[in-house]
C-alpha cells in the first residue's frame, strides 16, 4: 500500500476516478483508490480529494505531485502512519 511515514507526517498514494456519484475511498490489496464527484477541470477534483481527506483524517492534506494526473500523492501533516492504516482499515 501507498503509506510512508515522514516526518512532516505521512505520505499516501492514491488512484483517483472521478464523475462519480459519490465520494468514496475504497482499499483493495495494495492499491487506495478514491472516487470524486467532480469533473477533472480546473483542479475540482483536486480540491474536493484534499477536502474530503482533510475531514476524514482530521488533519491538513496537501497535494505532493499529480496535480494533473489520475495517480496521486499526499501529505497528511501531523499523523502517524499506524493512525491512518486505522482509519483507512475502518469501515
Amino acid at each position: 500500500m501507498g503509506i510512508t511515514e515522514t516526518k512532516e507526517g505521512v505520505v499516501l498514494e492514491v488512484y483517483v476516478k472521478p464523475r462519480a456519484r459519490r465520494f468514496e475511498l475504497k482499499v483493495e490489496k495494495d492499491e487506495i483508490t478514491t472516487y470524486c464527484t467532480e469533473e477533472p477541470r480546473r483542479g475540482k477534483v483536486n480540491k474536493e480529494l484534499i477536502k474530503e481527506l482533510s475531514r476524514l483524517f482530521g488533519r491538513d492534506v496537501e497535494l505532493v505531485s499529480g496535480l494533473t494526473s489520475r495517480q496521486k500523492v499526499l501529505l497528511i501533516r501531523g499523523a502517524s502512519k499506524i493512525e491512518v492504516e486505522r482509519i483507512l482499515a475502518s469501515p
